[in-house]
């Protein structure tokens, strides 16, 4: 199992990034860069490229929306060329809110776009010209929709590898099994081992059914925040904001897929609850609805024999990365943990 990080997309990101040398050392196998609606993802990527020597980079992820198929592939090639091969591209749909409000661009058939996006990068990846006849996306232009002066063109620079990682942020049935046939991996969000069979199962099933094997086992990919000790129960408090905005703010009422998310979870009443407080402005009620069950399932926090317990959960259904945001006062404790959860997970 490898263990990876997430890097905020928020303040202080270069003294984060100074310290990351010492995470490398500790046996961190891969960071992961969002991007919001904050400062962008591949800049702040490229950076940590330069500043690390052996640890994987990922964004985690970019929208499909912002940028052209090419350029998404352009940027890839790009990034895996300063890292000597170590970029994995995360990629995912957003939401209406950011896609629409801040974007201005229409969300539209995200799982239809995201396929032609990826097949789209494979191409320019192996240098072939890129003809290209989707539903979404037409390479060249047609010559009625444009000035009729486009032509194929190819890549320029030989990329590092003709084959980049794809990861794709899915949690709803149809894009889980998309990620399950086309991508090398699968970031969900709010993972529950004990339910992931139960909510994701055949969504993944019939994506591996179609997988080509020339893409290998999917890499699945959990996040959880990390706390080790006999003292630490409080420290779950911490997810309750997070969850709420997700469930209760990040979307509209039947248009939300957190909310129905956590509604497959089996908790559909304070689903209900989060989302009518949080969208009224009642952000801390809201966040008081979370139930602590979630809270607890979907992190590493407790005593060393309970995190055992929950990496061999995790490992039981099948994660393969494990993406923590450890909990501590200081860098030197930040960096002890990653090394504990390094050493316990090659245990499981």
């Amino acid at each position: 199992m490898r263990i990876g990080m997430p890097l905020s997309y928020a303040g202080g990101f270069k003294e984060t990034v100074e310290e990351l040398a010492d995470f490398e050392k500790a046996g961190l196998d891969i960071v992961f860069v969002a991007e919001a609606y904050s400062f962008d993802a591949v800049s702040q990527l490229g950076y940590i490229a330069a500043k690390t020597e052996r640890l994987q980079i990922a964004s985690g992820i970019l929208p499909v929306y912002t940028r052209t198929p090419t350029l998404l592939a352009m940027t890839a090639a790009g990034l895996d060329y300063v890292s000597d091969g170590r970029f994995t591209l995360g990629l995912g749909a957003s939401g209406p809110q950011v896609i629409e409000g801040f974007h201005g661009l229409p969300y539209h058939a995200p799982l239809g776009r995201t396929r032609e996006v990826i097949e789209i990068c494979r191409k320019v990846w192996k240098r072939e010209r890129v003809h290209y006849d989707g539903k979404y996306y037409k390479l060249p232009l047609p010559p009625e929709q444009g000035t009729g002066l486009g032509k194929a063109l190819k890549l320029i620079n030989y990329p590092v590898r003709d084959r980049i990682p794809v990861h794709i942020a899915a949690i709803g049935p149809k894009n889980v099994e998309m990620a399950a046939e086309i991508a090398e991996g699968w970031q969900p969000i709010f993972y529950l081992p004990e339910k992931a069979a139960e909510v994701w199962g055949p969504s993944l099933a019939a994506g591996k059914a179609k997988r080509a094997p020339e893409l290998g086992e999917l890499d699945v990919v959990a996040q959880a925040p990390l706390a080790i000790g006999d003292d630490v129960e409080e420290l779950l408090e911490f997810g309750r904001p997070m969850v709420a905005l997700y469930v209760g703010g990040m979307g509209a009422k039947g248009k939300n897929f957190y909310n129905d998310l956590c509604r497959r979870y089996g908790w559909e009443k304070e689903a209900e609850e989060i989302q009518d407080l949080y969208l009224a402005g009642k952000k801390d009620e809201a966040a008081a609805k979370v139930p602590v069950e979630l809270l607890r399932g979907m992190s590493l926090i407790g005593p060393e024999s309970h995190v055992k317990e929950r990496l061999a959960a995790l490992k039981e259904s099948g994660v393969t990365t494990l993406n923590v945001t450890p909990f501590a006062g200081d860098h030197k404790a930040r960096l002890a943990l990653i090394e504990k959860i390094k050493e316990l997970a090659a245990d499981v």
